[in-house]
């Protein structure tokens, strides 16, 4: 997410006419985003950096399974991002699974580790206490974080002016909070699909 700012003032309603928004911008930087939705509650659980980088996103996974340390199984959906099949997506798995080491083998050569493919199996192996499933190419409406991403744009990015890159990210952290407090609840779906015709 880009932390911009209006090189100039931004001319509000008045009656007879219309908002008019300066075009030109200042960037302050970015942030990311990585964020988790709780079906059941429709609660979001994010964490904000600098970087999306694995050990980012381990460090999520972290924040998601302290969310309820007494579960009794997690079930993940997510996409075909690089960093949701890491090095260290497996290792925190592989901890909670008593995995032995040598069946992790080295990354980019050997077991487990060797490349994307064998860390996703790993990774989506229904005995699990943690498996993650992966949405097909194409098909981010299946997660449903994705139809929340939807909602942070149009409430939240599409009409802000962050000052600073620690604006940004303060100013997610009261919208995150606000909308867990205030609008979070489980998303329901009710589109229902024509049948298939040959």
């Amino acid at each position: 997410m880009q932390a911009l700012e209006p090189v100039k003032p931004n001319k509000l309603v008045k009656p007879g006419h219309i908002e008019k928004r300066e075009f030109e911008y200042t960037r302050h930087g970015t942030q990311a985003l990585l964020a988790g939705m709780d079906v059941a509650t429709g609660k979001i659980i994010p964490l904000i950096r600098d970087t999306r980088t694995e050990q980012d996103f381990a460090d999520w996974l972290d924040l998601v399974l302290a969310s309820d340390p007494k579960a009794a199984g997690w079930h993940l959906v997510m996409d075909q991002l690089n960093t949701h099949m890491s090095e260290a997506a497996v290792m925190k798995v592989a901890a909670i699974e008593n995995t032995p080491a040598n069946e992790l083998g080295v990354k980019g050569k050997s077991g487990i580790l060797k490349n994307m493919e064998t860390r996703a199996a790993y990774l989506s192996d229904p005995s699990h206490k943690v498996v993650f499933h992966y949405t097909p190419k194409h098909a981010s409406w299946l997660n449903q974080i994705e139809i929340w991403f939807s909602i942070l744009v149009r409430r939240f990015l599409k009409r802000g002016i962050f000052t600073s890159t620690e604006d940004l990210k303060t100013r997610l952290h009261g919208f995150v909070d606000f909308f867990n407090e205030r609008m979070a609840k489980p998303f329901k779906w009710t589109y229902r699909a024509r049948p298939l015709q040959a």
